[in-house]
């Protein structure tokens, strides 16, 4: 009997509802691919705003699509030319965001370049929530701000996937970190290691130093009001979301976005540290694969605040 995949897809830009569930033919894997039966794929904002056609000027979408940019599974299958993996190997997956294969479905054939190895005390969940996020947060903290022991460290929306992970990051090597999220998640940044939370829904206090690093995950307004936190010198390190106006000659303050692309070796050191205990994986819940459209339609309305939600094929 000829074997059938799961899988998520939209054929057109659209709402949530453009998104149905059901059995796909079974893909295969091509040279330098493996085939890897999902256990677990996160949801993220890139998703719903691909789907959305909010991104259509950045990434030209072929349908039907399957969304979903990171995951993880078991290989099944390695195509020619594929070292490194075997059946049965746990791994996380990372797909392309304009590629037609996500990882909304029970099965992917992926590009074994952008697989790596699970360590086993990372549970499928959590790798589904570290993946995405962790790369954004590494990359930022690591390579673009450079963050050193005893900085002061302001971290925008600290609940979130992202911002959750940079908190954690921060605190790891030494900084002294301060966090904005919802008043209802100030015990929960402070968990993660904050050394102060600030609710962004209550009064601004007059008692904050004046800060080495800021992160900024908004853009928009919440950019702007990014530069008088800033100490002289300071480096204010943005990340792809709303429009933003660089206004750092006008307060002396050095600028840079950071630069976001798949990068294995980024996610190893990240599922490392979570292999270790240092970073805590941060999930939001969990729905089956069916629920994909209500996942999105979650994440667009900004009901889930902490952390990833994950998706169970």
């Amino acid at each position: 009997m000829t074997r059938t995949a799961q899988a998520a897809t939209y054929d057109r830009h659209g709402g949530p509802e453009v998104i149905s569930v059901g059995p796909r033919p079974m893909p295969q894997p091509g040279p330098g691919q493996v085939l890897v039966r999902l256990h677990a794929a996160g949801v993220a904002p890139l998703d719903w705003k691909l789907r959305a056609g909010l991104l259509a000027a950045h990434f030209s979408l072929t349908f039907p699509k399957t969304p979903g940019r990171d995951g993880a599974g078991v290989v099944e299958a390695c195509g020619d030319g594929v070292s490194g993996f075997a059946p049965g190997d746990r791994v996380a997956v990372m797909a392309p965001p304009a590629g037609q294969a996500g990882t909304y479905a029970s099965h992917i054939a992926a590009d074994a370049r952008l697989c790596l190895p699970l360590p086993d005390a990372v549970r499928f969940d959590e790798a589904a929530a570290l993946i995405n996020s962790g790369l954004s947060a590494w990359i930022a903290v690591m390579r673009t701000a450079q963050v050193q022991p005893g900085q002061r460290v302001l971290v925008q929306s600290g609940a979130g996937a992202v911002g959750g992970l940079m908190v954690q990051l921060c605190a790891h090597l030494g900084a002294e970190v301060t966090a904005t999220c919802r008043a209802e998640n100030m015990d929960y940044v402070r968990s993660l290691g904050a050394h102060r939370a600030i609710a962004y829904d209550r009064p601004w206090p007059a008692d904050v130093p004046p800060q080495d690093v800021v992160f900024d995950l908004m853009g928009g307004a919440v950019h702007d009001a990014c530069y008088p936190l800033l100490r002289k010198g300071g480096h204010l390190v943005w990340l792809t979301a709303a429009p933003i106006t660089d206004r750092g000659a006008e307060h002396g303050v050095r600028v840079t976005r950071a630069m976001i692309a798949d990068d294995p070796q980024a996610v190893a050191e990240v599922l490392g540290l979570a292999a270790r205990g240092i970073l805590r994986p941060q999930i939001a819940g969990a729905l089956p694969l069916d629920q994909a459209a209500e996942a999105q339609r979650r994440l667009a309305a900004g009901e889930v605040t902490r952390g990833r939600l994950i998706l169970r094929p």
